[in-house]
């Protein structure tokens, strides 16, 4: 007779744009709390991202694993595959033990995030565990924030575009959207000059890398970095705003 197994609960934890102060609490309380911390890298050689925005609230605790894992930051599926499948089987042992473990992920799981890729994988691979995402303050409200901008209003309507694959639908979102963020423009920052300007928009868009952090940079003539070598995880808003105030007219009117 087979015995199912028992797995460990999975978490998937955001922990923000780039600025500690910014976790939640719910956040901090299941980093403390759980037996394993799995913690993506992009690179074998560069620290974590993540792990350093959020190991500052992370108590002491020998017997927590800190268990890190490469993901690497490539379009190659001969790449992806193998080293996802490495880092789930690794995922997978402390599961099987019976340990909860709580992935960790820059920004919020939900958005372009790797821990969308285990979420798909987790059911097929420990059928009926236990899984809880906890949210996070993203990068796509953040750095509107820090640019004192708001991302719709009234009728306004925005879009969140990845710049590294949507560049070439730029020129009808700019039509159909009010405000547009661009989130991994630091390879494609040239080319998105270019449409920007072709568009007469290139003074409505802003660039931000670092958000909220203490190396923020916030640059508003964006031509001027155009030969720069720009942080990857760097992002652009471009803030359109043709409906601004519209429902504010309509109800004045009302009055």
């Amino acid at each position: 007779m087979n015995v199912k197994t028992k797995y460990g609960k999975l978490y998937g934890v955001g922990v923000g744009p780039g600025a500690t102060d910014l976790i939640t609490l719910r956040a901090v309380n299941v980093l403390n709390a759980v037996p394993v911390l799995a913690i993506p890298k992009s690179s074998e050689s560069l620290p974590s991202f993540s792990w350093r925005v959020c190991s500052p609230v992370v108590q002491e605790n020998e017997t927590q694993e800190k268990l890190f894992l490469h993901f690497p930051m490539t379009k190659d599926p001969n790449i992806l595959i193998p080293a996802w499948d490495k880092a789930f089987n690794e995922i997978g042992l402390r599961l099987e033990k019976g340990l909860d473990v709580a992935f960790i992920t820059q920004g919020d799981p939900s958005v372009y995030s790797s821990w969308s890729y285990l979420l798909d994988e987790a059911q097929e691979r420990w059928p009926g565990i236990e899984i809880e995402i906890v949210p996070a303050v993203s990068s796509i409200t953040a750095i509107p924030a820090s640019l004192l901008t708001p991302l719709a209003d009234g009728r306004e309507r925005f879009c969140v575009l990845p710049a590294t694959y949507g560049l070439e639908d730029l020129e009808k979102l700019i039509q159909d959207f009010d405000t547009i963020v661009l989130t991994k423009v630091g390879q494609v920052v040239p080319e998105l000059i270019r449409i920007l300007k072709e568009q007469n928009i290139i003074e409505n868009a802003t660039y931000v890398s670092y958000g909220t952090t203490d190396r923020q940079r916030i640059v508003k003539d964006i031509e001027s970095i155009k030969n720069e070598t720009c942080d990857y995880f760097s992002m652009v808003v471009i803030s359109i705003r043709r409906r601004k105030g519209v429902l504010r007219g309509i109800s004045d009117d009302s009055e």
